[in-house]
C-alpha cells in the first residue's frame, strides 16, 4: 500500500467505466477518498459501493458532464462541501466517436471529441485547481492516448484532440511552476475498455475486431500506471508517460496472432 495516498482526496472524472472505475478502485484499495464525477450516475454508483469495499476512506460522487460549464461548476460547488482541498485530479473523460476520413466526418461526433477531451479538461481544471494551489505535492494527471504524438486515417479529430490534451497538460506545467502543484498525462496505446464499443457507436461486433489476435492492454493496467504516478513523492513529476502493450510498437506496427 502507498501509505501516501491514504485518505488523500482523488477526483476521478468518466468514473463510470474503463480507466476511471479502475483508477477508482486502484486508490480505493489504498484507502483514498474517492470524489467519482460522470453522466452515468447508475454506473457510478456501482464503481463507488465496490470502492467501499476495497477500503476507500469515502466514495462521493456525483453527476457530472463535463462538455458543460455549468454542470462541472455545480460539481466543484458540491465538492466544496465535502472536502477543503484535491490531492489528486484525474482528469479521464473524453474518447472517441467514429473513425470517418475528414471528408466523410459528422459535426455531432468532432464536437463531442473536442468538448470532452479538450474543452472538458480546461473546464474541470479551472474549477479544482483552486483546491489544489495551497495543496503542495498535488498532482493533476490528464489521461491522454498515442493519438497525441501520432496521426493515423479516420483520427483527424481525436488526434486533435488529444494532441489539444498534450499541449494543455504542458501549458499547465509551466504556468503551476513554484506552486508545488504537479501536472503529467499517462498516454495509453491499444487497451480493450468500452473504448471502441463507443467509437462504433454500439458496434460490439466492429470494436472486437480492434483486438483481434492482440493482447491489449487492459483498464487495470493503465489505472496502476495513474497510481504509480500519483504516488511519487512531491518533489518528482511525471511528465509524460506513454505506455502500450507489448503487441504494439507503434499505432500502424501491431503484432496479430493467428485467430483459432
Amino acid at each position: 500500500m502507498h501509505s501516501s495516498l491514504a485518505r488523500k482526496t482523488v477526483l476521478i472524472t468518466g468514473a463510470s467505466s474503463g480507466f476511471g472505475a479502475a483508477t477508482a478502485l486502484a486508490f480505493a484499495r489504498q484507502g483514498a477518498h474517492l470524489i467519482l464525477g460522470a453522466r452515468r450516475v447508475d454506473r457510478l454508483e456501482q464503481v463507488a459501493a465496490e470502492a467501499r469495499k476495497l477500503g476507500a476512506a469515502a466514495a462521493d460522487l456525483h453527476s457530472l458532464d463535463v462538455s458543460k460549464t455549468s454542470d462541472v461548476n455545480s460539481f466543484a460547488a458540491w465538492l466544496r462541501g465535502r472536502s477543503e482541498k484535491v490531492d489528486v485530479l484525474v482528469n479521464n473523460a473524453g474518447g472517441a466517436m467514429g473513425l470517418e476520413p475528414v471528408l466523410d466526418g459528422k459535426d455531432d461526433d468532432w464536437e463531442t471529441m473536442m468538448q470532452t477531451n479538450v474543452l472538458g479538461v480546461l473546464r474541470v481544471t479551472r474549477a479544482i485547481l483552486p483546491l489544489m494551489l495551497k495543496n503542495p505535492g498535488s498532482i493533476i494527471i490528464n489521461i491522454g492516448s498515442v493519438a497525441a504524438h501520432t496521426a493515423y486515417e479516420g483520427g483527424a479529430a481525436y488526434c486533435a484532440a488529444k494532441a489539444g490534451e498534450l499541449q494543455i497538460t504542458r501549458a499547465l506545467r509551466l504556468e503551476l511552476c513554484g506552486t508545488g502543484v504537479r501536472v503529467g498525462t499517462v498516454d495509453p496505446g491499444m487497451a480493450e475498455t468500452e473504448f471502441s464499443v463507443v467509437r462504433f457507436k454500439g458496434d460490439e461486433a466492429r470494436a472486437k475486431k480492434v483486438y483481434e489476435g492482440v493482447q491489449p492492454l487492459k483498464a487495470e493496467d493503465v489505472a496502476e500506471a495513474i497510481l504509480w504516478v500519483a504516488s511519487r513523492p512531491a518533489h518528482v513529476n511525471i511528465d509524460e508517460m506513454i505506455i502500450k502493450c507489448t503487441d504494439q510498437a507503434a499505432i500502424h506496427k501491431v503484432n496479430r496472432r493467428p485467430v483459432k
